[in-house]
């Protein structure tokens, strides 16, 4: 199973971005989809997941201003990050959790078996 993540990049505090994660390899369908971030000198944290139905979990940091989908006809999660705070700045990594159908979404990184490469989302002041 691979997961390529992509989009990001620089954007001004306030504005907007989006990443997103294709999956390729495996059952798409069958997967909670995660995206977990790292800043600089910080430990990775979780930001988002979705569960195969489409239910979604947030963190409390970014609830309210992210908003995860997934397309599962593209094999791909959506992440929409709006009101971006500098805070905001680290590498999104994309993970997939492949847990029996009735596991709950899960907010820690040992539950995902599977993780994408990063991508750098910079929110400038």
């Amino acid at each position: 199973v691979q997961l390529q993540a992509s989009g990001g990049g620089l954007v001004q505090a306030g504005g907007s971005a989006r990443v997103s994660c294709a999956v390729s390899g495996g059952t798409f369908s069958r997967y909670i989809m995660g995206w977990f971030r790292q800043a600089p000198g910080k430990e990775r944290e979780f930001v988002a997941a979705i569960s195969r139905n489409s239910r979604t979990e947030y963190a409390d940091s970014v609830k309210g201003r992210f908003t995860l989908s997934r397309e599962n006809a593209k094999n791909t999660v959506f992440l929409q990050m709006n009101s971006l705070k500098p805070e905001d700045t680290a590498v999104y990594f994309c993970a997939a959790d492949p847990s029996i159908v009735t596991a709950p979404i899960s907010t820690k990184q040992t539950a995902y078996d599977y993780w994408g490469q990063g991508t750098q989302v910079t929110v400038s002041s």
